[in-house]
């Protein structure tokens, strides 16, 4: 059955991709976005779009919306550690603001993109749910505070919803890929280098408890991770908040990650080792068993070539119409 949902941040990378797996799933979509790092292009045909700001979505929800997926939120880790107020302002008040507009209209179901960064330095791998929350960085810490301030909207108030922590988002999907600016993505950076826009990859530490001393991250297709956004709207219940990690449940580090895009592309891609960067945790990869079991997720998109390749295809593509 077809839905109405506002998308909040729709403009970005992944709200974008989530935006149009709405549309082709026959939902109506509007995007609210403020598009400090948003991109106007992001915004899938047949959505509506709105240029403003979460703090305001009072003025456009209303109760013909089904639910809100929110994606507004600062996203730096290291921006976040020098300019921590920026984080706390804008990802916990502005979901704040969000969640009181929501309560107001009468829309009681939310997803919300959370992230791995919650849990800080695990204890074990594969991360589950039940482990400790103990971020390294403000980034992690206000997403987590949000966790938190969902956890008690859904016990007080009847909120049904869905906070799903991503680890690491990477590829491409039909008119949407990653186009920050500026970018901070390793993929994408690395892409660079191999279209020449960058003379060399910085591997931030080479000295980490890893098998080759750089650190180690779980890689998730976007289009995945969109399918994930879709099932947690049907698996919202009133009154619950539901917290799943979306990953492949394998990881590749960084050095693997340039060797493949090497593969990829064709290009040699030279290295540069700088400082280990604060905040960093040495290995974060998921455990995705509690989205396979309560959201029936089963990503499809796990090759890590692949996923390197149709990120190459969305840069030389966005090149060429520059």
């Amino acid at each position: 059955m077809s839905g109405k949902y506002l998308v909040t941040g729709g403009a970005g990378y992944v709200g974008g991709v989530v935006a149009q797996h709405l549309l082709e799933a026959g939902h109506e979509v509007v995007v609210l976005d403020n598009l400090t790092t948003g991109f106007r292009e992001g915004v899938p045909a047949g959505a509506s779009f709105v240029e403003g700001d979460i703090r305001d979505a009072g003025k456009w929800l209303d109760g013909s919306f089904d639910g809100v997926l929110h994606f507004a939120a600062f996203s730096q880790v290291g921006e976040s550690v020098v300019k921590p107020e920026k984080y706390w302002d804008n990802n916990v008040g502005g979901t704040m603001a969000l969640l009181g507009a929501m309560r107001e209209a009468g829309v009681r179901r939310l997803v919300f993109s959370s992230t791995a960064a919650t849990y800080g330095e695990p204890e074990q791998v594969p991360i589950v749910e039940s482990a400790p929350t103990r971020p390294t960085n403000p980034y992690g810490a206000s997403k987590l505070a949000v966790d938190h301030m969902i956890t008690g909207e859904a016990a007080a108030h009847g909120l049904g919803a869905v906070s799903l922590r991503y680890f690491n988002v990477a590829g491409a999907y039909g008119e949407q890929g990653e186009r920050h600016d500026p970018e901070s993505h390793l993929i994408p950076l690395i892409l660079q280098v191999a279209q020449g826009k960058r003379e060399a990859i910085s591997v931030f530490g080479e000295d980490y408890p890893t098998p080759d001393g750089t650190c180690v991250r779980d890689y998730i297709h976007v289009a995945d991770l969109a399918d994930a956004h879709l099932l947690a709207l049907k698996a919202a219940r009133s009154g619950e908040h539901l917290i799943c990690n979306l990953g492949n449940g394998e990881g590749f580090s960084v050095r693997q990650v340039i060797e493949t895009v090497r593969q990829v592309t064709g290009h040699p891609i030279p290295e540069v080792v700088a400082p280990r960067r604060g905040g960093d945790p040495a290995t974060l990869v998921a455990s995705a068993a509690a989205a396979r079991e309560k959201l029936g997720w089963n990503p499809s998109r796990a090759d890590l070539a692949g996923i390197v390749a149709d990120a190459w295809e969305f840069t030389q593509k966005i090149a060429r119409e520059q």
